[in-house]
């Protein structure tokens, strides 16, 4: 999931919904200037016990004897492979009929004994008994095998338990650590990024400290001793080997370097495109409103070219070192033999056993070396992980809520009073919240505190509760500073009900009792008469033991609410805070709610925060707030008076109010219609909620609602949505999806068939090479029993010049299969990408409003997906082609040589396969498993970060860390389970090999000997299939990415057969000539999908006629902007019809009336290029010239002042216009606009956002522009309204008052009151 969240302005074009950024770096970048490994390897180890330690010492003995088995195991196989030699020259030397076997010497027949002596015949005969030797060799093999099971057993699960004890104790620290941080420190990390690091950062060092490192210690033993049996045995030979291994070494370094440099580049280069494509899907209101999809689609294709060239470079780099590789290791064998051979048979230094001893111990070593590398990557993870989780655990939170520090107060009046209160965010240091704030609350009163969003009402709560301290100034409570008081204490007097109350998922009576934990039930029964919650709760079926879901899913926001009332009286609080506590009602609920708490005002100092008149109007005292200071102070009559903020806020209020009655009484509506209404309006219940979602958005980074909008779509409901646990939003990402047939993947790579035909034969002489590897070794095995020293020489050389060859050809076989599949499978990554995105910008606007389709979220799926699709074509197929000629060449070889011997080891085959699979498993690990097994404690951890404001609200933090430490034991019993299993496993997966040897060297002497089979073919034999075996296992082993790729690729056809309800790409639908541009709205309603419940228009009746203006006005969320967006068909009405000249717009072409329609939104967006194409794109249909735009120019005011700039017109606007100010870029917007010569204009607040000075040169292009077109304005200022054709104000959904402003100015409405009081329309 993309980590941080940057808040973006909060409205834009035609109301984008995305008041958010993503940005896929979890870090904040503040992190870069210190390392990102701040640990050393040894204290990962810090929470071991003595037990761990010795366990883990005693692994890793075991480990260091398993290493050295496989160079013991040579010292076998020269001694049986010199018996094999001796046994062969012994047959050589008695074909010849001359010679025969006396005294257990080869003597000369026709001479006598001293002259045998005399020419040196003592070569020995008739002792070898090549069964007996086999048999022998074979018990040393069993052996071996025997001790490696079970060291390699014990290694491994000494080491996985002991890492399974230590990680128990990392997360209890850890858990119990982040429950005792501070709010402040929650602000600044997000609960995804929390939660990712209880689970995956933690297994990180899991993987660190566990298996891995007695597998680095075994292999470092193997890598020492194989080193020193070469020097031993034979150090001219090893000298030699050593002396060629550098080039190895050089070109693997080489190819990392440069795969990881084109990596790099390609991933700049992909990220080029990815940026056209977030910029497009951000702004997609934007490209839709101009018709600018396919440009996008072409501009976006253009930055995966460049893209697509680096992949296919990467994949011929990689062919070619794979290829320089396998080159230099032939050559090694064929020096190495030549020169080894010279030193047995010239100068008879080695025995040919000795040779293979020296050889296979270097060998060993250095593939050895080579596989202990990546549990050096696993240990630099586990450090980087372990890092930021130590430097957690050691913190020391600077409000500790579990500390027993502080005195807590005999007795509690209750007076609260805040003195000279500076305070900001710890995650916003520099936006000012509360203003040297004095404020006097006083014991047994209500205080109702009231004022525009973002003026600090919420936070005084927040401070009231301790959950943050303040910068200067100071919180008292009964005259003692609240920082002395013990904080539990202080959080026990409270209780508090906020806007959207979180409830726990258990049972309504648990979720009281979470109040106070020693309550009986008689109290809560009282509890819930007292919140009127008895009734509801005694119809449930279970009553009182009614499970409230996650998040209290299952409950209404009206009996949520009287839940968490209850709960809250239960602790029998001194005092009482109330966060608009019923502001997510409708009237019925708010009415009940209102008189419960009104019940338990009583006697208590009760807070609360309000928007809606009625549940302040009776508050003892009111208090204004204003820029985080309380600007006035007195009763409801006192204020009104006065004129302040209070009376902005009545007035507005009470004429929506009586709007609604009126048209309550004209129709007679049903009662679900009046609920749904009244929860959408609320006195800029929106612009609270939305900053209420920053601060939370700090707290839990979920996916957003994507459509917590701009300021006024939106009821209060706004962040019900942020509780979406981070399970529900993780299980819509992997729908189940059924995975994608392979035909059809392969049919978008179709027209690159003869890329992989070609690639298809290199793979297979590729796959060749291993079994012609073992048919040279044993060929130059059987030379040296040749008697004759001339042929002996020739053959040797023959054999050498052969290893060349072979190297020569896989060098370029190998290029050619990196080549060829990479592009293949670059071009199929980038022909998917275009159609994903193509497929995207078709999709109808509702379609990214669901928080799946976040901007962010299409953008991953398009980097993602794709590239994985690559992973069930391309070079996969080269993988599989590979590894399957590999087994087919080694078995026809083998049948061909010896069928009885080739038997015999394919009985251990499938072993050998399972071994080669498990270690490829083994070495992803087991992390599946282990997730599911955490995934009870996950739950409960996410609960708590999502809701940590809740549980410290209420003092639960023990408990929760209880509840997660008991679900803590499952795991880690499975853990000790695995560690044998695991254990078990790699035990076997390694002595299989021993076990194969000793069956298939003790039956191959039988066959030498009783069917005088040549010895060379059994080594031919079992070389060949054991590395066939290998082969097996490493292509099972690549089944993994081809099921990724196949449910990818499902993902994606999901997108590209999906069929938009309102389709851009079609030519159907109705157009016309003389298009006019009158409008009729006729009784509209409408729900945006991602919230059905807020009715957002309701009944809409309205008209304009070509070349009117009509202007809307009204509070936020009063449906002016959805009115706008239901006309260029970003959605169609649930109910009514838009009318355009007459035609219904649902059956108008959607790009032909996009293209009558231009639009200038408050916040316009600009895309990242020059400002003369910004101005074009205001024009896709056909190509602008420089002229026309110069023109537009002139018409917005704006020529003069892009003459000014260095660059004039193709000075580059940068992201999102950032270089600009406000007012160029609306001017740009309006230019865009007019060069579209539209015949409907709509302007959204075009200048709300500007100073007066540019407002009045916008206010000037815009009257300019207006001319002759019919013309839509929202607008919150009179100035830019009064000159309208048509005024029409909204409330809720519905047009209260319609007319011109002398009409509207004459009626003493809502319009009137607005004017004469001069207060802002908002």
């Amino acid at each position: 999931m993309p980590g941080s969240v940057k808040l973006r302005s909060i409205k834009r074009i035609g109301q984008e919904n995305n008041a958010y950024e993503f940005t896929e770096d979890s870090e904040p970048p503040e992190k870069n200037e210190e390392p990102a490994i701040r640990i050393g390897f040894f204290q990962l180890f810090r929470f071991a016990t003595c037990r761990e330690v010795l366990m883990m010492a005693c692994g890793g003995v075991c480990a260091a004897l398993h290493g050295s088995a496989q160079p013991l195991m040579l010292l076998v196989f020269g001694m049986l492979t010199d018996a094999f030699i001796d046994y062969d020259v012994e047959l050589n030397e008695l074909m010849d009929p001359d010679k025969h076997c006396a005294n257990n010497t080869i003597q000369w027949r026709h001479l006598s004994a001293q002259e045998n002596l005399e020419l040196n015949m003592t070569r020995p005969c008739g002792i070898l008994d090549i069964e007996y030797e086999m048999t022998n060799f074979a018990y040393y093999y069993v052996g071996i095998g025997i001790a490696v099971f079970i060291l390699g057993y014990i290694q491994i699960s000494l080491w996985v338990t002991s890492a399974a004890s230590q990680i128990l104790i990392i997360r209890r620290m850890y858990f119990r650590k982040v429950m005792r941080m501070e709010i402040g420190w929650f602000d600044c990390s997000s609960v995804g990024e929390l939660n990712t690091r209880m689970s995956d950062d933690i297994n990180k060092i899991n993987d660190a400290i566990a298996d891995q490192v007695s597998i680095f210690i075994q292999r470092f033993t193997t890598f020492v001793c194989g080193f020193l049996m070469g020097f031993v045995k034979g150090w001219k030979l090893t000298l030699v080997i050593i002396a060629a291994s550098p080039l190895i070494g050089v070109g693997a370094a080489l190819m990392a370097l440069f795969v990881a440099r084109l990596t790099g580049q390609e991933l700049q280069a992909y990220a080029k495109a990815g940026a056209v494509a977030d910029e497009v899907l951000s702004s997609i209101r934007t490209v839709a409103a101009f018709g600018g999809e396919m440009k996008e689609v072409e501009r976006y294709d253009r930055n995966l070219i460049s893209a697509q060239r680096w992949g296919i470079r990467k994949g011929l780099i990689m062919g070619f070192f794979t290829g320089f590789m396998w080159l230099v290791i032939f050559l090694c064998y064929a020096l190495a033999f030549w020169y080894g051979s010279s030193l047995v048979v010239d100068t008879q230094e080695y025995s040919p056993g000795t040779l293979l001893q020296v050889f296979f111990g270097v060998l060993i070593a250095a593939l050895n070396l080579g596989q202990a590398s990546p549990c050096l990557e696993s240990f630099a993870a586990g450090r980087g992980a372990a890092t930021i989780i130590f430097e957690t655990i050691d913190r020391e939170p600077e409000i500790d809520c579990m500390s027993e520090a502080g005195y807590k107060l005999d007795k509690v009046k209750g007076d609260i009073e805040f003195h000279n209160v500076t305070f900001n965010y710890p995650s916003r240091p520099d936006v000012m919240i509360l203003d040297r704030l004095s404020l006097l609350v006083k014991s047994g009163e209500t205080t109702a505190f009231v004022g525009p969003s973002g003026a600090g009402k919420s936070t005084t709560v927040q401070l009231i509760q301790r959950f943050y301290d303040p910068k200067e100034g100071m919180v008292t409570l009964d005259g003692h500073d609240i920082r002395g008081l013990n904080i539990q204490w202080l959080r026990s007097l409270i209780g508090i009900v906020e806007q959207e109350p979180v409830l726990f998922a258990t049972t309504i009576a648990e979720n009281i009792r979470y109040g106070r934990p020693d309550v009986s039930t008689d109290d809560i029964i009282k509890a819930a008469k007292e919140a009127n919650a008895y009734n509801f709760i005694m119809d449930l079926p279970q009553k009182f033991d009614t499970l409230v879901g996650e998040g209290g899913g299952q409950m209404s926001g009206g009996q949520k609410q009287r839940i968490a009332i209850a709960r809250a009286l239960v602790r029998n609080p001194r005092i009482l805070l109330l966060d608009m506590a019923t502001s997510a009602l409708d009237n019925e609920s708010e009415a009940i709610v209102q008189e419960a708490l009104d019940k338990v005002r009583m006697g208590r100092t009760t807070i609360s925060i309000a928007h809606r008149l009625s549940t302040i109007k009776n508050a003892d005292v009111i208090v204004g707030f204003e820029h985080g200071r309380a600007v006035e102070r007195g009763k409801h009559d006192e204020l009104l008076e006065r004129k302040g903020v209070y009376f902005t806020l009545v007035t507005l209020q009470s004429q929506g109010d009586k709007a609604l009655n009126e048209k309550a009484q004209k129709k007679e509506v049903d009662n679900t219609d009046k609920t749904s209404l009244s929860r959408a309006g609320s006195f800029r219940a929106s612009l609270r909620a939305s900053i209420r979602q920053r601060s939370r958005s700090q707290m839990s980074n979920l996916i957003p609602e994507s459509s917590v909008p701009v300021v006024g779509e939106l009821g209060p409901r706004s962040y019900s949505q942020s509780y979406i646990s981070q399970k529900d939003v993780f299980d819509d990402e992997d729908e189940t999806v059924e995975p994608a047939p392979v035909m059809r993947i392969m049919k978008f790579n179709a027209p690159e068939w003869p890329y992989m035909l070609f690639g298809s034969i290199g793979a297979s002489v590729n796959g060749g090479v291993n079994p012609v590897y073992s048919l040279l070794f044993s060929q130059i095995l059987a030379t040296f029993s040749i008697t004759d020293p001339v042929a002996q020489r020739e053959q040797i050389n023959g054999i050498c010049l052969f290893f060349v060859l072979v190297g020569i050809i896989s060098f370029f076989t190998q290029m050619l299969q990196g080549y060829a599949f990479s592009k293949s499978g670059e071009i199929l990554t980038r022909r998917l990408r275009r159609l994903g995105f193509h497929a995207m910008l078709g999709q109808e606007i509702g379609w990214f409003d669901d928080h799946r389709n976040s901007p962010g979220a299409l953008t991953t799926r398009l980097a993602t997906d794709a590239s994985q699709v690559q992973g069930a074509t391309g070079s996969q197929i080269g993988m599989i082609v590979n590894s399957l000629t590999n087994i087919g060449v080694a078995i026809i070889i083998s049948f061909y040589f010896s069928w009885k011997l080739t038997l015999v080891i394919m009985c251990f085959l499938p072993f050998l396969a399972l071994s080669g699979g498990f270690q490829a498993r083994m070495l992803t690990g087991f992390a599946k498993q282990d997730k599911q097994a955490m995934e009870s404690a996950g739950q409960i951890s996410g609960e708590a970060l999502n809701n940590i404001r809740t549980i410290a609200g209420l003092g639960k933090e023990r408990t929760f860390v209880a509840m997660y430490e008991a679900q803590l034991d499952a795991p880690y019993y499975a853990a000790l389970k695995k560690a044998n299993v695991y254990g078990a496993c790699y035990g076997f997966a390694q002595c299989v090999v021993f076990l194969a040897n000793s069956a298939s060297y003790r039956f191959g002497g039988y066959l030498v000997q009783q069917e005088g089979l040549h010895f060379s073919l059994v080594f031919r034999v079992i070389s060949a299939i054991v590395t066939s075996g290998t082969a097996l296992g490493r292509a099972s082993s690549y089944t993994p990415d081809y099921a990724k790729a196949k449910i990818s690729a499902a993902r994606f056809f999901q997108l590209l057969d999906r069929v938009p309800k309102i389709s851009v790409y079609s030519d159907n639908g109705e157009k016309w000539n003389n298009f006019k541009g009158h409008i009729d709205f006729i009784d509209c309603k409408f729900t945006y999908p991602t919230r059905p419940d807020i009715q957002v228009l309701n009944g809409l009746n309205v008209s304009v006629k070509p070349g009117q203006t009509l202007a809307f006005v009204g509070s936020s969320g009063c449906g002016k902007s959805t009115s706008i967006q239901l006309l260029e068909r970003f959605y169609d009405p649930d109910h009514g019809r838009v009318l355009i000249d007459g035609h219904d717009s649902t059956n108008i072409n959607v790009s032909f009336l996009r293209s009558k329609i231009g639009i200038v939104s408050q916040e316009p967006i600009l895309f990242d290029c020059s400002i003369a194409e910004n101005i074009r794109y205001g024009n896709n249909q056909c190509k602008i010239g420089m002229n026309e735009i110069i023109v537009a120019a002139q018409k917005a005011q704006l020529h003069d002042f892009v003459m000014s700039l260095p660059e004039k017109y193709d000075t580059n606007v940068g992201s999102q216009g950032s270089q600009l100010s406000r007012g160029q870029k609306q001017r740009i917007a309006i230019a865009r606009a007019i060069i579209r010569d539209p015949k409907i204009l709509l302007l959204d607040e075009a200048t709300s956002a500007l100073d007066t000075e540019s407002e009045k040169t916008v206010q000037e292009a815009l009257d300019k522009a207006r001319e002759g077109r019919t013309c839509i304005v929202i607008a919150h200022r009179l100035s830019t309204i009064q000159n309208s054709d048509i005024i029409a104000v909204m409330s809720r959904g519905y047009v209260i008052e319609m007319g011109a402003h002398e009409q509207l100015m004459g009626l003493k409405g809502a319009y009137y009151k607005l004017v004469t009081t001069g207060a802002p329309i908002s």
